[in-house]
């Protein structure tokens, strides 16, 4: 259990450290993510880039576990 702990710490390390570079490819702005700007007052659900990452994270977790 520590073990899993400490690579899905290191991978969102890792993507934060990479977050500027990923957010360029439009990673962070996915058809699905709603983003609500008002005058003092910004609201961002990323949803979509919630589920890709989640599908991808799930898939790399079968494979290592395989």
């Amino acid at each position: 259990m520590s073990r899993t702990l400490i690579i899905v710490g290191l991978i969102m390390v890792a993507v934060g450290l990479l977050w500027p570079w990923l957010s360029r490819i439009g990673l962070g702005r996915l058809p699905g993510d709603i983003v609500i700007e008002r005058e003092n007052f910004t609201f961002y659900a990323p949803i979509s880039t919630g589920i890709l990452i989640s599908i991808v994270l799930s898939i790399i977790l079968w494979l290592v576990n395989r």
